[in-house]
């Protein structure tokens, strides 16, 4: 199996996706947007995974690569590949979906509790997860729901946390991919975004402190949706 990765910044890259992907033996390859390089055709891959960054879908004039990223998502959904996106991933999803992206009511950042929706529960990806959970974030804008999808996560800061988009086109405004090392990136790199504060933007004391059990709740929820995708769905898309 071959899992492509669209990355935006040098200091996040799939974390947890990548090594869940590489234990199988999958081939893991990234197109690094930020350095100029061309999205592959979905002829190449087998899933899709598109990470966050600092930018906002609708900055094309400060980074042009955004609207070719957009048609090579469209691409993917419409060759039936299985497609995950993360924070601005899952917003560039909606957009391409029908769904608007807009600046969020709140900033969510740090460790927070997200809750699944009832419509969540009929769907494939998020088969056996909790009602409650807590996640890792660090986002300001936020998606809506795009037409004919499920909505299937919320929480106390964002209405639409997760969608699901013909069982297999999956968006997650939070990160259950992120690992101590990928949290220490966006400190070190986002770390401005924090100084205004809000209710519910935790400091850094604050999130380090936290994330021994976050990242232990987050990694075996991670591991359950992709392995709930990997069983429903083989090469190209296809039911198994």
């Amino acid at each position: 199996m071959r899992m492509q990765v669209f990355r935006h910044e040098e200091f996040e890259d799939e974390a947890a996706i990548g090594a869940w992907a590489r234990a199988r033996g999958w081939e893991v390859a990234s197109t690094l947007l930020y350095a100029g390089q061309t999205p592959p055709a979905p002829a190449d891959y087998d899933w899709l995974v598109v990470m966050g960054g600092s930018m906002n879908i609708y900055e094309d004039d400060r980074f042009p690569w955004l609207e070719a990223e957009k048609r090579a998502i469209a691409l993917a959904i419409e060759a039936d590949r299985v497609v995950l996106g993360v924070c601005l991933g899952a917003q560039l999803m909606a957009d391409v979906l029908g769904g608007p992206v807009t600046r969020g009511a709140h900033r969510e950042i740090g460790w927070l509790p997200v809750c699944l929706s009832p419509q969540a529960r009929t769907t494939t990806p998020f088969a056996g997860f909790p009602e409650s959970f807590t996640a890792f974030h660090w986002h300001g804008d936020t998606f809506a729901i795009p037409p004919g999808a499920a909505h299937a996560a919320f929480s106390a800061g964002c209405a639409n946390q997760a969608f699901v988009h013909r069982d297999k086109v999956v968006g997650l405004q939070f990160h259950l991919e992120t690992t101590a090392e990928s949290m220490d990136g966006l400190i070190a790199a986002c770390a401005a975004e924090m100084a205004d504060g809000g209710e519910y933007v935790q400091d850094v004391a604050a999130m380090r402190a936290a994330a021994p059990a976050g990242l232990a709740e987050a990694g075996p929820l991670l591991a359950r949706l992709l392995d709930n995708l990997a069983g429903a769905y083989g090469p190209h898309g296809e039911v198994r």
